[in-house]
């Protein structure tokens, strides 16, 4: 079963934070001020789903990995601490404060700061995740190489 529930938890937490990072991105170059106060207030909601996810993911990668530290397990558990820091740290205060200059329309320099400041981080975390996820594909044997 946790062999199940850790790809499962780990694609959706990179998938929620893919959507939170896209959804600020084109709604802060395309969307009028009332679609950026929908997006930076519905993120928090959505740590109801992220926060789970990484939880599941991290429990089931440490229940899966069985006490392996060495070689891609090892890379993959050496990130994790980087990815929680950077969501307790920065991203979920971030996407908070953001929340609430939004729901008051206060769009000041102090906001794009803190949002060019939570992007960084949430390309971060992506990248991270991402990584980890390459690497249990090729613990799985579900990457190919090509040779050369």
């Amino acid at each position: 079963m946790t062999k199940i529930i850790h790809p499962v938890a780990g694609t959706i937490a990179l998938l929620t934070i893919a959507i939170f990072w896209l959804s600020t991105v084109f709604s802060e170059l395309l969307a009028p001020p009332a679609i950026v106060v929908a997006v930076k207030t519905a993120i928090p909601w959505g740590f109801l789903l992220l926060v789970p996810a990484l939880m599941a993911a991290g429990g089931s990668g440490f229940a899966v990995a069985n006490g392996r530290r060495a070689g891609l397990v090892g890379a993959k558990i050496k990130r994790m601490p980087l990815i929680a820091a950077n969501g307790i740290l920065v991203l979920i205060p971030s996407a908070l404060f953001l929340a609430s200059k939004a729901k008051v329309s206060e769009f000041d320099a102090t906001f794009y700061v803190v949002q060019a400041l939570e992007l960084a981080a949430g390309a971060a975390n992506i990248t991270l995740l991402g990584l980890n996820m390459r690497d249990g594909f090729k613990m799985k044997n579900r990457l190919r190489h090509r040779l050369a």
